[in-house]
C-alpha cells in the first residue's frame, strides 16, 4: 500500500499521504504501478471528453480542455519536464551545462516550442478520437505514457548526477515489469481502433520504440536519467500514441 500511495502522490494531485520514508525499493514499486495510475487518469480524461461532447462543445475545444485537465491532475510536472528537457537538448554545452539549464526554472525557446507542439498534438488528436468515438484509445494513449516510464527506468539505466528523483527510480525496473506492461498494452491495443485491429498494435510499438530512442538519447546527452526526462517521455509517448490512434487508415 505504501507503493500505491507513493505512486498516486507522485503522479497525480490526489491528496493521499505518501510513506514517511522513501527509498529505491519502494520507489521502484511505485514506478511499476505507474501504468495503473495512467489508467485512472486516462479514464478520467475519456469521461471528461464524453461529458464535454454531451454538453455541446466542439471536439476541438473539448480536446484542448481535456489536455488542460490532464495537466491539472498531474500538477503540470510532465509538461514542465518536457520543456526543461527540450531546452537541455537545445543547448550546445557539455552535460553539466545542459543540466544547469534544465534546473533553471525558466522555459527557453526550445521548451516553449515543445509545449506548443505537445499540447496541440494531444488536443487535436483527442478531438479526432472523440469524433471517431474511440474512447478506449484515449485511455490507452494516457496509459502508454506511463508504460514508457517503466521502460525508461529499466535495469542498467543510470541516474543523472545530482538528480534526486532519478537516483530513486533509475534502474529499478526488472525485465519482467517491462515485458508485462508492454505485452499487456500491445494486447489491449487490438481493440481500441474498431475496424482496424492492426492499427493499435502498430501504434503501440511505434510509440514505445520512439520513447526508448528519445530516453536513450537523453541519458547519453545528460549523463543519466532524471525526473525531467521521465516527464518528457510521458508527454512524447502519449502524444505519439494519441496521434497514431486517431488515424483514419
Amino acid at each position: 500500500m505504501n507503493a500505491v500511495r507513493l505512486a498516486i502522490s507522485w503522479l497525480t494531485v490526489v491528496p493521499v499521504g505518501g510513506p514517511a520514508q522513501v527509498d529505491r525499493q519502494i520507489s521502484g514499486r511505485a514506478i511499476t504501478l505507474a501504468p495503473l495510475v495512467g489508467l485512472l487518469l486516462g479514464g478520467g480524461v475519456a469521461g471528461a471528453l464524453w461529458m464535454f461532447e454531451r454538453a455541446g462543445l466542439t471536439s476541438a475545444l473539448a480536446g484542448l480542455l481535456a489536455v488542460g485537465l490532464l495537466a491539472l491532475c498531474t500538477r503540470g510536472m510532465h509538461l514542465d519536464g518536457l520543456a526543461d528537457t527540450a531546452d537541455g537538448l537545445g543547448s550546445y554545452g557539455p552535460p553539466e551545462r545542459a543540466r544547469q539549464i534544465m534546473k533553471s526554472g525558466s522555459a527557453g525557446p526550445f521548451g516553449v516550442a515543445a509545449l506548443i507542439f505537445a499540447i496541440g498534438i494531444q488536443a487535436f488528436a483527442f478531438a479526432a478520437l472523440v469524433d471517431e468515438r474511440r474512447w478506449a484509445a484515449i485511455v490507452l494513449a494516457v496509459v502508454l505514457g506511463r508504460v514508457a516510464v517503466v521502460i525508461a527506468c529499466r535495469r542498467g539505466v543510470p541516474a543523472a548526477p545530482e538528480s534526486g528523483f532519478g537516483t530513486l527510480v533509475a534502474g529499478t525496473q526488472p525485465v519482467a515489469s517491462v515485458i508485462f506492461w508492454s505485452v499487456l498494452a500491445l494486447g489491449c491495443s487490438v481493440f481500441v481502433v474498431p475496424g482496424n485491429f492492426w492499427l493499435g498494435p502498430v501504434v503501440v510499438v511505434a510509440a514505445l520504440a520512439g520513447s526508448v530512442l528519445i530516453a536513450r538519447h537523453c541519458v547519453r546527452r545528460f549523463g543519466g536519467l532524471s525526473g525531467d526526462v521521465l516527464g518528457a517521455t510521458v508527454e512524447i509517448t502519449s502524444s505519439l500514441a494519441a496521434l497514431g490512434f486517431s488515424s483514419t487508415l
